[in-house]
């Protein structure tokens, strides 16, 4: 099966499970799909692929947003903003990944490769 296929399936049975599609199918995804970008809706994707996905876009933009807006003029050394950065970036990316396995098991959604 097509992933386009595949993607409209899993769309159809997270709609028919009442799931918001702000969880499964945010703006950010949806731009990307419209690029071309080939990325399971988030409750059929890994968890350390949405770890890595949502850790990495979160810790970049907060990191690079706190320099900017604090760190810099606080006098923080790169080496501290970079790894509290990569810190947030790690523990942000478990708790979504969490947060959508646990999706996935309580909506009992079949796997990607299921589909």
């Amino acid at each position: 099966m097509s992933f386009e296929r595949k993607k409209e399936r899993a769309l159809a049975i997270m709609e028919s499970k009442n799931m918001w599609r702000s969880n499964y199918a945010p703006p950010l995804l949806r731009g990307l799909w419209k690029l071309g970008l080939k990325i399971p809706p988030l409750p059929f994707v890994s968890f350390w692929q949405i770890t890595l996905l949502m850790g990495l876009m979160f810790g970049l933009t907060w990191g690079i947003m706190m320099w900017f807006s604090s760190w810099q003029g606080m006098g923080v050394q790169p080496f501290w903003a970079i790894l509290w950065s990569l810190t947030s970036g790690v523990l942000f990316g478990v708790m979504m990944a969490a947060f959508h396995g646990w999706r996935k098991r309580v909506n009992k959604l079949p796997d990607w490769q299921d589909l």
